[in-house]
């Protein structure tokens, strides 16, 4: 299946599905590059990811990355950006760029509301975002007319994002799905939104404190309402610790891409790796005569060259270490979705997702969300391990 034309500015190709869940491998073609999916986008915010430069995300073979419209109007500028000839040359990135919108900056900078609405606005006739400006609402936010506004209120701006969009054969515009925790708000919008002629779609509006049982039923509610109209699906936010099975349960579900907000603060000092208990916190004392690579199956520099004892005497320390750290980390979501893409061609996803659960929960004692998610996909997590005395494994 392959949705866009020549004079599209995106090309979305269906290589493989999943016979159980709805995970596919895809390839978004770009005007900058071709985009294996699913796939992580590192968040580099003003243009650079914190602790590494582009070129080193090229050598790791990172085709797509994420920046921001409104910390970027505010730093370095939009006549600084368009004088340098836009933030591909500003930034010197040869690849792909996903920039969000700043609704999200309507939560967090609350007290700046009116300001942030009228500069993004004021960029309207020079839409160079990606994701179409929201009004993003806290998912715990208790009015439930908020939550209404805000639906209503995304669909109107995304028609205005429509008329100023000058550049559908070099940019694509995606809106983004909002309704809160309600199941029906959701519905509504999803149904709006996939009457407008747009390449692809976000789910936003999560990852703000909710539940996780909650967040993946309404990810889910959504999915199952875009598939059906298109293809690429992406989502606004994953943050917190050990996300990354929240991150296996969105390619289960079928999303193309998302981002993880906590590398940033990985960087100081935790290196992710396979196994339980999914990161390491190199400052801990145990890794002072630890002379092991973080992972001895990551082929990133880091890992080539340092041992857990160096990072551990130099992190928090020395800025290198922020560095090292970073490149592993990146290095790592890469390979989990190379290792995800290749699973769902071999037709062993569902075995492939199990066992990634099981490395990271090895007495098989899943969050009852994890089950309970992976289950209304098709896949069964292995059963508790249960201990010589008969009683359950423990954690």
């Amino acid at each position: 299946m392959c949705v866009g034309g020549a004079n599209s500015a995106l090309r979305f190709n269906i290589v493989a599905k999943c016979s159980t869940s709805r995970a596919r491998v895809a390839e978004m073609q770009l005007p900058h590059s071709l985009v294996d999916t699913p796939v992580f986008m590192p968040v580099g915010t003003q243009g650079t990811l914190k602790g590494i430069v582009p070129q080193q995300l090229e050598a790791l073979d990172c085709r797509i990355m994420l920046a921001n419209t409104y910390h970027l109007g505010n730093r370095p500028g939009e006549e600084v950006l368009l004088a340098a000839g836009g933030l591909h040359k500003f930034m010197n990135w040869n690849r792909s760029l996903l920039t969000d919108s700043g609704g999200f900056q309507m939560v967090s900078l609350i007290n700046l509301y009116s300001n942030i609405f009228r500069w993004i606005l004021s960029m309207e006739s020079k839409v160079y975002i990606m994701m179409q400006l929201d009004d993003d609402v806290d998912s715990t936010h208790t009015d439930a007319d908020r939550f209404e506004e805000a639906r209503h209120r995304t669909v109107r701006w995304l028609d205005r994002c429509i008329v100023a969009h000058k550049k559908p054969d070099k940019q694509n515009l995606f809106p983004i799905v909002q309704g809160g925790l309600d199941t029906e708000k959701r519905k509504d919008c999803a149904e709006q939104l996939t009457k407008r002629n747009v390449p692809g779609f976000a789910i936003g509006g999560l990852s703000g404190g909710e539940e996780k049982d909650v967040f993946w039923r309404i990810v889910k509610v959504n999915i199952l309402l875009l598939l059906a109209k298109i293809s690429l699906i992406f989502s606004r936010e994953i943050q917190g610790w050990r996300e990354i099975v929240q991150s296996c349960f969105l390619r289960n579900a079928g999303l193309s891409a998302f981002k993880l907000v906590y590398l940033d603060f990985f960087r100081f000092g935790s290196a992710l790796v396979f196994e339980a208990p999914g990161d390491l916190n190199l400052k801990k004392s145990q890794f002072r005569t630890d002379f092991r690579p973080i992972d001895e199956s990551c082929t990133c520099s880091t890992c080539t060259t340092y041992t857990r004892a160096y990072l551990h005497t130099i992190v928090t320390k020395e800025p290198s270490a922020c560095h090292l750290i970073t490149v592993h980390n990146v290095a790592h979501q890469l390979s989990l979705m190379a290792k995800a893409r290749a699973a769902i061609k071999d037709g062993r996803f569902p075995d492939f997702v199990t066992e990634f659960m099981e490395a990271l929960y090895p007495s098989r004692e899943y969050p009852q969300w994890a089950e309970n998610a992976f289950n209304s996909v098709g896949i069964e997590l292995a059963e508790k391990i249960m201990s010589a005395a008969g009683g359950e494994g423990v954690h």
